[in-house]
């Protein structure tokens, strides 16, 4: 991913929570039975933006440390979860003390990372028995078509945007042998969870706004919008929610 790309997220930092869907209840109730969330574990978020992963752990009883290279982005967690320790940086500068952490996680961020610069560094700071858990919300399941998303996908071609979406967050053994790290962690089974959620116009205008390639795509985001209009006044689409967990060897 490009710098540009990557700064993206802290230019609109104000709008983020907003434009991005939640995470499942699923989901947390697999990383609480994988060992990765549990009351007085010690986790650090990587790539933590605004905090809706961040929010969800301290719910859950975590003691989190915050990685967030965005300074905008940092701000917010800072002062939206004062009880949480932000650390303004890369993961790629990642600096914590040895065997401090029960578990590593990173919540749809891990493709911006550098995994062979970041993998000996997360498990240097997990403790013998540590997991690092990194997810995935991906838009629409291939499974469930939608009129919406197949004028999204016209669209893409008319305004000269490559396909992106569930392909890289689905490719399971590429994942699990990035994961691995040369022997670093021991990948556990892929877990996808299905689930829906109901999306205005202007919600569906945010979302994409919030996609560095079609926030910069000139006439892209109205384009969305008359589309979700077209749909109805609420769009329901189908997202996939894609786990890894892996074990430090």
């Amino acid at each position: 991913m490009n710098e540009q790309d990557a700064r993206h997220f802290d230019r609109i930092a104000d709008e983020y929570d907003d434009a991005r869907p939640p995470y499942p209840a699923a989901l947390w109730a697999s990383l609480e039975e994988a060992g990765a969330v549990y009351p007085g574990a010690r986790v650090i978020e990587l790539g933590a933006g605004s905090g809706q992963a961040t929010r969800e752990l301290v719910a859950r009883g975590a003691v989190v440390d915050a990685v967030e290279p965005g300074p905008a982005l940092a701000a917010r967690l800072r002062a939206a979860l004062p009880g949480v320790t932000v650390h303004q940086q890369s993961a790629e500068a990642l600096g914590l003390p040895a065997g401090g952490y029960d578990a590593v996680v990173a919540a749809t961020a891990w493709h911006w990372m550098d995994a062979p610069a970041v993998l000996p560094r997360v498990h240097r700071a997990l403790r013998p028995g540590g997991v690092l858990a990194v997810w995935w919300n991906v838009f629409g399941d291939p499974a469930v078509p939608t009129p919406f998303r197949e004028r999204v996908e016209a669209i893409s071609r008319e305004v000269g945007l490559a396909r992106r979406g569930p392909i890289d967050a689905l490719q399971a053994d590429e994942r699990c042998v990035e994961l691995a790290g040369g022997g670093l962690f021991v990948p556990r089974e892929p877990v996808v969870l299905r689930w829906q959620v109901d999306l205005t116009p202007s919600g569906l205008r945010g979302l994409f706004a919030s996609f560095p390639t079609w926030a910069r795509t000139p006439g892209a985001l109205d384009r969305i919008a008359g589309a979700a209009e077209e749909c109805g006044p609420v769009v329901t689409e189908h997202y996939l929610t894609a786990l890894y967990v892996a074990d430090r060897a």
